[in-house]
């Protein structure tokens, strides 16, 4: 309902500013010769001050220098003081979209937090086969550039100081219940789909996205759960879409939803947020992220996790070290399954619980089947690992 009203809100303003401006003309017409009119608002047109606080008084996020109706003249002021836009930032909130610099361990609120800056939610269009996409199987050749012990390696971009070993044998607080939900399946990108191949096919709605669940990494988190309640586990699927119609601020609207299950249900201990990468070189090639197991082709499976290195998240090394656990399972179980698990600066929403993952499988460049083979194999070990917690 919000996204409707801000939609005939954007019309409105646009409608208004339409007729504000006839009236502007009409009232010049009454003061003066059409001629003069005309130079009034070839004045307008060619005054840079009046131009650049138009343009940031429609969209609201462009860079603002102290008071944006500097060096207009008053009746230029009081056009643009028609905007809603304008109105609404004069002694309130900066609408620049700027962000203030957050120095390590400091708290920020939420609805702060940009979304993923490595997800591209505009990928460009797909021209290519799926036989033109180059597969790759990701794996280190060497430690070089990652934390790594027991087989596990950690593509460490904060440059935050890891044992890797100590996470791999330390002991988790985490202890699933009972009795109750255990798990939480939800998807901040949930529009995020794969490349359409043999029967797979959708309805776009971007490119590699689609409202359509059967076909996009919703359907990659049903197969998660159903096989994670196969072994046993009390799951709930959220299948909602926090990043359609629009994309900014899904992070805020899934951590809201997540929020609400942990209130209603308090059993919860693990939530996975299920996404699919996209991988695209300099010179646009697709690549996909690729293996074969047990003469399977399947996607390969990363997990991302969020760290305190910008944002306050006390117990990321418990996330961290369920992620480790995890990566050792598959590889124990499927050497080739698991990339490298990637830690970032951003929390991703890991702040609400010591059991929260971001779970990649594969890229826009897989099918879909290539994924569900994947997410079959992944949650076979993410069980293995969460039925040790009962």
């Amino acid at each position: 309902m919000r996204r409707g009203q801000g939609r005939w809100s954007k019309m409105l303003r646009r409608g208004t500013a339409l007729f504000l401006t006839t009236v502007t003309v009409w009232v010049l017409s009454l003061t003066a010769d059409m001629g003069a009119a005309a130079q009034t608002i070839q004045t307008l047109a060619e005054s840079p001050a009046f131009v650049s606080a138009a343009l940031r008084a429609e969209l609201g996020n462009l860079p603002l220098e102290d008071d944006p109706m500097n060096g207009l003249e008053g009746w230029q002021r009081l056009i643009l003081r028609q905007s809603p836009a304008l109105m609404a930032f004069e002694g309130g909130p900066d609408l620049s979209g700027e962000q203030p610099e957050q120095e390590p361990g400091t708290t920020q609120a939420p609805s702060m937090e940009p979304d993923d800056p490595e997800d591209p939610h505009q990928l460009p269009e797909v021209t290519t086969a799926p036989e033109d996409i180059v597969g790759k199987t990701l794996l280190p050749v060497s430690a070089d550039g990652y934390d790594a012990a027991q087989g596990v390696y950690i593509e460490n971009r904060p440059g935050l100081p890891l044992d890797v070993a100590a996470l791999a044998s330390a002991q988790l607080e985490l202890t699933l219940p009972e009795e109750g939900p255990q798990v939480l399946i939800m998807h901040t990108h949930g529009s995020e789909a794969y490349t359409p191949d043999g029967e797979d096919v959708y309805t776009p709605s971007g490119e590699c996205r689609t409202t359509d669940k059967t076909h996009s990494v919703v359907r990659v988190g049903e197969e998660i759960a159903q096989v994670l309640t196969e072994m046993g586990l009390s799951v709930i699927h959220d299948t909602e879409l926090y990043d359609y119609p629009e994309y900014n601020g899904s992070y805020d609207r899934s951590l809201a939803a997540v929020e609400t299950y942990l209130e209603r249900y308090p059993t919860i201990k693990v939530v996975m947020d299920v996404h699919r990468d996209a991988l695209i070189g300099e010179d646009g090639t697709i690549y996909k992220p690729i293996t074969t197991i047990n003469g399977e082709k399947c996607a390969q499976v990363m997990l991302v996790m969020g760290s305190d290195a910008k944002y306050t998240h006390p117990e990321w090394q418990q996330n961290l070290s369920l992620a480790v656990k995890i990566q050792k399972e598959m590889n124990t179980l499927w050497p080739t399954l698991a990339r490298p698990i990637g830690l970032r600066e951003n929390r991703y929403n890991q702040q609400l619980t010591t059991g929260s993952l971001l779970v990649e499988v594969g890229s826009h460049g897989n099918t879909l089947q290539e994924a569900l083979a994947a997410a079959r194999m992944f949650a076979r070990a993410a069980g293995a690992v969460l039925l040790e917690q009962e």
